[in-house]
């Protein structure tokens, strides 16, 4: 049956016309020389978008390649060859498309085409090879997929500087990837740039961020000892932050999150992108789990600590993040309310134990890189925020983890309102004809 004749039985089956979606309602304005486009209401899709899963590789008992350990980071090859770095182990397992097992790149070790320490960075360059940031062996490693063998250590990475923000990867195949600016400085003054590495290996140059000039609300805890001294930082949670990242095309992105609002710093040309929202408040429960947990994260470093820094706030931050889309589009990361139900992991002989508790609910927020508001996609509980999912067209590929802790990779299609009405009106149909058929028989 055809998509639209599909449609046409859907709107019969609810009682009338389907309504069209009337699409977004946007405001467009100039601020010197920055655009500005502002989504008042509405969207593209005209709805929530729905994840089908449609591919998984990951299991709790089976075969060794299919369990893993901890999945630093993934990639995604042409043809949707999965890529997964397992950080336990370490080394790279290699799927098909459909996620049947290829071969294993690498293994532990400091020689040629073994890893240390490999922490979140991997991409794939136009030419097929596949890079891995290795900062246990101060390197990044290339691999040839086809034969898994390493065929080339660039020692760019400075040794011990891990972090789980990706390897980006130009048009042009320069590879972008975090260092400190000046690693001598006290841990609450890093500025972390982004160093730039030709496809030959060669270190272009080193990007500084943008300068927002904004102060983020902190927490700190610090100890001093005979071996030296640590420090812990973290925001105050829910709070907002400022956020970059880099476009493939070659420019910045920038946001605070104190508002909905992103600005692509394009050559010539910025555009800032803005969506009106209401903010989502923090109820006092969610509010008392988040301080509870973040005072045990500094009583790691300080068993004295006691919160030092501003109060938690009553309204969570417009959004968590910002990433870019392998075709380009910006994917703004959003809090929705937070959801209280029983924990399942409570264990009463434990003195932090609580029998009740906040689970937070995510969400995606889909923008052309012209300001136009696609829609937003809601995140299943299972889908993991790190390592960032790849998100390719209709596709995204993302790391989730069940309540045994048991993680997975899975290929999602992303399936807008009026695509899925369709889907599930031609099923109906052909389950309806089926059994016109077997009646008639």
């Amino acid at each position: 049956m055809a998509v639209a004749a599909a449609a046409a039985l859907l709107a019969a089956a609810c009682g009338g016309d389907a309504a069209a979606p009337s699409g977004p309602q946007v405001v467009r304005d100039s601020v010197a020389d920055t655009l500005v486009v502002r989504t008042v209401s509405g969207s593209v899709w005209g709805g929530e978008a729905r994840l089908v899963e449609e591919v998984g590789v990951g299991v709790f008992d089976g075969p060794p390649e299919q369990i893993f350990g901890s999945i630093r980071s993934i990639a995604i090859g042409p043809e949707g060859t999965i890529y997964v770095m397992d950080g336990q182990i370490p080394a790279v397992r290699v799927f098909d498309a459909d996620g049947a097992y290829l071969r294993t790149l690498g293994r532990s070790g400091e020689g040629p085409g073994e890893l240390s320490q490999p922490d979140g960075g991997m991409a794939m360059l136009s030419d097929g090879r596949l890079a891995v940031r290795d900062p246990g062996n101060a390197r990044l490693q290339l691999y040839d997929p086809e034969s898994g063998e390493g065929i080339a250590t660039w020692p760019v990475v400075p040794s011990g500087f891990s972090t789980s923000t990706p390897l980006v990867r130009t048009r042009g195949d320069t590879l972008l990837t975090p260092v400190l600016m000046e690693r001598d400085r006290d841990a609450s003054e890093w500025e972390i740039g982004r160093q730039r590495i030709a496809p030959d290996g060669s270190i272009v140059d080193t990007l500084r961020a943008p300068a927002s000039g904004y102060d983020p609300p902190r927490i700190e805890a610090r100890r001093e000892s005979e071996s030296g001294s640590s420090v812990s930082i973290n925001t105050v949670p829910f709070s907002p932050n400022d956020q970059s990242a880099y476009h493939p095309d070659g420019y910045w992105i920038e946001g605070i999150s104190d508002a909905y609002a992103v600005t692509l710093l394009r050559p010539g040309a910025w555009l800032r992108i803005e969506r009106e929202v209401e903010p989502v408040r923090v109820p006092p429960g969610e509010k008392a789990q988040a301080e509870a947990l973040a005072t045990r994260n500094m009583r790691r470093t300080d068993p004295n600590w006691r919160w030092d820094g501003p109060p938690i706030p009553d309204f969570k931050a417009f959004f968590s993040d910002f990433a870019v889309a392998e075709d380009g589009r910006i994917v703004v990361g959003v809090e929705l309310a937070g959801v209280e139900g029983d924990d399942p992991d409570y264990d009463p002989t434990e003195p932090d134990a609580v029998e009740r508790r906040w689970r937070a609910q995510n969400a995606l927020d889909f923008f052309e890189t012209d300001g136009t508001y696609l829609g937003r996609v809601p995140l299943p509980d299972e889908v993991s925020s790190y390592p960032p999912p790849v998100i390719r067209g209709d596709h995204m590929w993302a790391v989730t983890a069940d309540d045994l802790g048991v993680q997975r990779v899975v290929r999602y299609r992303i399936v807008p309102p009026s695509a899925y009405g369709a889907a599930a009106a031609e099923s109906a149909a052909t389950a309806s004809d089926a059994g016109a058929e077997g009646s008639a028989g």
